[in-house]
């Protein structure tokens, strides 16, 4: 069974194409990273996915997600299966709602609690906590915790639902080196667990996608510019072209590491 399969989905937003062709699958024992510049439409591919969106009817789209074919699945209950950590999430938490409830909130998809919680709930939150090493902000008020802390709540919340599909969404964005390496080894772990998610990953910071990522796709303008086995797709070319800066890539313990060649941009761009 394909996790994720795509087909010809476009999508605009107020009459400009902001999705254009889009095609491709994700099976099961693959995890997925996604990279392009700033405004390339990942986050738009990510809302299509979660069914936030919906494609443009007249071109026949396909939008299947964990085998449920959007448009003829409920929505609430599918959701329940897709855990997504985002930064715009954070802005609807409140911010004195204590961590472990934030964590609990992802058992029902929601921004805050309104369910009844069982003593399990709190056992499993207290168990994917330690697990992340966030156990000690139990009890503590989400503002006051760490960007790389808030980070790995919004991850433990994900996993409350044990989720069959894990959207990571530019999750080292505004972290330091430490805790960007820490939460990197973590989601290493995570994606080699024999019954963990498949790992959907955002980013655009090529140097973050971590051994366990076993595909990876580049977006342009809206558009799939390559899609493929990771080693295939970055490459200096297809990263230079998409990037449009001249590129170099090096890979160090099945990790790709990129550097501007700088012959070529000092002649693109002369001192003065």
């Amino acid at each position: 069974m394909a996790i994720i399969h795509v087909e010809n989905a476009y999508y605009t937003r107020e009459k400009q194409m902001v999705l254009s062709d889009i095609s491709f699958s994700v099976e099961k024992g693959q995890h997925q990273a996604i990279i392009g510049l700033n405004g390339s439409g990942k986050t738009t591919l990510l809302q299509l996915i979660h069914g936030s969106i919906w494609p443009l009817v007249r071109y026949d789209p396909v939008v299947e997600v964990l085998g449920k074919r959007l448009g003829k699945t409920d929505l609430n209950g599918l959701r329940k299966s897709i855990g997504w950590v985002s930064n715009a999430f954070t802005e609807r938490i409140s911010p004195m709602q204590e961590v472990t409830d934030v964590v609990i909130s992802g058992k029902f998809a929601s921004a805050g609690l309104y369910e009844q919680v069982t003593e399990e709930d709190e056992s499993q939150a207290m168990k994917i906590m330690q697990e992340w090493g966030i156990a000690h902000l139990r009890g503590k008020p989400f503002r006051i915790c760490s960007q790389g802390e808030k980070q790995k709540i919004l991850i433990a919340r994900a996993l409350m639902s044990s989720p069959q599909l894990l959207i990571l969404d530019e999750p080292c964005n505004g972290l330091d080196l430490y805790s960007r390496e820490k939460l990197l080894a973590q989601v290493e772990r995570l994606g080699k667990e024999e019954d963990g998610p498949t790992i959907l990953y955002i980013t655009h910071h090529i140097e973050e996608i971590c051994p366990v990522f076993t595909h990876a796709m580049i977006m342009e303008n809206g558009r799939i510019a390559v899609n493929g086995k990771k080693k295939e797709v970055l490459t200096a070319d297809n990263l230079s072209k998409s990037m449009g800066v001249p590129l170099e890539v090096t890979w160090n313990r099945e990790r790709p590491w990129v550097q501007v060649v700088s012959n070529e941009m000092e002649s693109a761009y002369p001192s003065t």
